[in-house]
């Protein structure tokens, strides 16, 4: 299982890092989830502090959408993430943002209406 994980991880890594190379302009679900994946650990209450890997993400993810759309597009991105994985514990979810120091423009909440986001 670990090794799935660190291969999933290297994976993700690589297509944050291609996305960054190709100078892709558009946000896209791809990069949200290789910027959260390192959190899944945490956020599931396996680990009992998100490790740094998963802090830079969330980090990113504060800083890619540019405007409205785009942040409705990233709230829905994490949504649909979130919803391929078991026992993940809102309040780990809702509080990861100020764990890692880094406030999104919206909570992270399973049950968020991602279109309420007001305009940047």
């Amino acid at each position: 299982m670990k090794g799935t994980v660190a291969a999933a991880v290297v994976l993700a890594a690589l297509a944050v890092a291609f996305l960054a190379v190709t100078g892709h302009g558009a946000v896209t679900c791809v990069e949200v989830d290789a910027n959260l994946l390192p959190c899944v650990e945490y956020v599931t209450g396996k680990e009992a502090k998100p490790p740094a890997l998963c802090c830079q993400g969330v980090k990113r993810i504060r800083a890619l959408p540019a405007g409205t759309a785009e942040r409705r597009f990233v709230c829905e991105c994490i949504k649909k993430a979130a919803a391929r994985f078991d026992g993940l514990k809102n309040d780990a979810i809702r509080d990861l943002p100020a764990v890692c120091g880094s406030p999104l423009p919206f909570p992270l909440a399973l049950d968020f209406d991602c279109n309420t986001i007001p305009r940047a």
